[in-house]
């Protein structure tokens, strides 16, 4: 992942300003500008996104593991991405 990102297939570009930021300096940023947090977050939901899509995680497991879980490994997307119209 880059700061920007074509999807071709889809006529998209993407941009993700917090590629680069570490889980701790959101939290801080976040903190230190009376962000709210998401209380999933202390239950385990590291990852969030639709509720079908995601899940708590059990400590170890990586970040992404409770998005798209049932799912085969690969890039995944939960359907926000469609191709206009």
């Amino acid at each position: 992942m880059g700061i920007v990102e074509t999807d071709a297939d889809r006529g998209l570009l993407k941009l993700n300003p917090l590629f680069d930021w570490t889980r701790a300096a959101v939290l801080d940023f976040a903190t230190k500008h009376d962000i709210p947090i998401s209380d999933l977050h202390a239950r385990g939901f590291a990852s969030i996104g639709c509720a079908p899509c995601t899940r708590a995680i059990s400590p170890g497991e990586p970040e992404r593991a409770g998005r798209w879980w049932w799912e085969q490994e690969g890039k995944t997307e939960c359907g926000l991405h469609i191709r206009a119209r």
